[in-house]
């Protein structure tokens, strides 16, 4: 046990050595450990049992975000579906897998409630109902499969490219051990689906979108005063960062902690709510948090609500929404769909709220949710939707100022183009750039 000991004080003095050498704080260092278990033993659960990646695949993913990832050690355990981390015997974590829920970490005094998980039947229906696909134009079909096979010949990793326009899929390809059944992760896309979910809650008259005192926590406090507007429009003035390293909020939110919710309800606000644009992926969780509080307040409400309300009109077929430890969708960050299942939100959106003769949110809803916001700094963002329109210049210059769009990390993009009447979905895992603005521009320009 001494030398045990002895060994972790050598570790940490070494590390600390390190810190001073790159300019790093000791917070980064005390927190790197944790960090590094709680993104590697959670995401690589949910790329072998969500996504069904091979261990590889889920490593050589893993590894992008840093080089120290490649020193966990990582204990696979097939039969109950869950997967360990160290580093260097340090901050053990756990993540494990519930049906219908993905995957979550584990901590001592939280574990995620029993479920009663339901999985949707296959619907050999057409697309969006259903999961046939059968209006493919060949020369389009052509052109995306060029742009998949250029991209990862040049290391860019796209997995799925699909095109829908006029209510039809019209092409899709597919890459690197996924295809149209494969759940893929959109990272901060989840945040536009969040946005819709709570549109659900006031199309059901169930929450205002001008409401304040959101949360019993902020009642005796200035806080009281951001409505569920700034919230959707991340102008609510929470100290919040949104940064990716050790120690940063959005990192311990999102690997160290049961309940992210939680983390970002306790912080406090740095601006006056309204003024200021400032993306957050905690912002996201609270909204997440409405949406529970608002659904029963339980796990299994909540989810039953999610998918009697939200996923069976949609026509989800291989999608997973995971929970944290404490049983919230964690709204910011993890949603793994399909390609088809991703096209089905921009559908809805291009539907003005309907799909499959339902209606999920009202067209007064879609209308605010592609508006540009009032902040002072960056007025091209609806209700956690980009817009390519509000800022001096559009975000896309080749795409028409009507566009809008759902993105996340490692370049996961999901654009709407209304005035085509066009859904574009790319998901992928790239550590760069990503030539969204040529590649989308030739896909349009070949449809017309």
């Amino acid at each position: 046990m001494k030398k045990i000991i002895l060994g972790l004080g050598f570790f940490a003095a070494l590390l600390l050595g390190a810190a001073t050498l790159l300019g790093l704080s000791p917070s980064y260092i005390a927190a790197a450990p944790s960090v590094a278990t709680g993104i590697g033993a959670k995401l690589l659960c949910s790329a072998r049992y969500v996504s069904q990646f091979s261990e590889q695949q889920a490593f050589d993913d893993l590894v992008q975000y840093s080089s120290i990832l490649e020193y966990l050690r990582i204990e696979y355990d097939e039969n109950n579906k869950s997967v360990q981390t160290s580093l260097f015997g340090l901050s053990p974590t756990t993540a494990y897998y519930i049906d219908g829920l993905g995957c979550a970490n584990r901590y001592p005094r939280e574990q995620r409630a029993p479920l009663q998980a339901q999985t949707p039947p296959e619907n050999p229906a057409p697309w969006p109902r259903g999961n046939a696909v059968n209006a493919l134009d060949s020369e389009l079909m052509a052109l995306v499969q060029s742009q998949l096979s250029i991209d990862n010949s040049a290391g860019l990793n796209t997995r799925a490219l699909v095109v829908a326009q006029h209510g039809k899929i019209v092409a899709e390809v597919y890459g690197q051990g996924a295809g149209p059944d494969t759940p893929l992760l959109g990272w901060s896309m989840a945040k536009s689906v969040m946005s819709l979910m709570i549109g659900n809650l006031e199309y059901r008259g169930l929450i205002d979108s001008e409401q304040t005192a959101l949360f019993s926590q902020w009642e005796n406090d200035t806080r009281a005063q951001i409505t569920l507007t700034h919230l959707l429009q991340m102008s609510d003035g929470l100290d919040f960062s949104e940064q990716y390293n050790p120690g940063d909020d959005a990192t311990a939110m999102l690997f160290t902690q049961a309940s992210a919710s939680d983390y970002v309800l306790a912080k406090p606000l740095a601006r006056p709510p309204g003024e200021h644009f400032n993306y957050s992926s905690g912002t996201a969780n609270l909204l997440s948090r409405l949406y529970y509080e608002h659904t029963g307040a339980n796990l299994q409400a909540s989810y039953d609500d999610y998918l009697r309300n939200i996923a069976a009109p949609l026509g989800f077929q291989h999608t997973v929404f995971e929970t944290d430890a404490s049983g919230v969708f964690v709204g910011s960050s993890y949603l793994y769909a399909s390609g088809r299942d991703w096209a089905r939100v921009g559908q809805l959106m291009l539907n003005n709220g309907v799909i499959n003769r339902e209606r999920l949110v009202s067209t007064q809803w879609v209308r605010q949710s592609t508006q540009s916001n009032q902040t002072m700094n960056n007025k091209a963002y609806g209700y956690q939707w980009w817009l390519n329109s509000g800022n001096e210049q559009l975000r896309w210059p080749d795409l028409p100022a009507d566009s809008f769009a759902a993105q996340g990390n490692r370049q996961q993009n999901m654009i709407i183009i209304p005035s085509k009447d066009m859904v574009i979905v790319r998901l992928g895992w790239t550590s760069g750039r990503y030539p969204l603005n040529e590649r989308f521009a030739q896909i349009m320009k070949a449809l017309e």
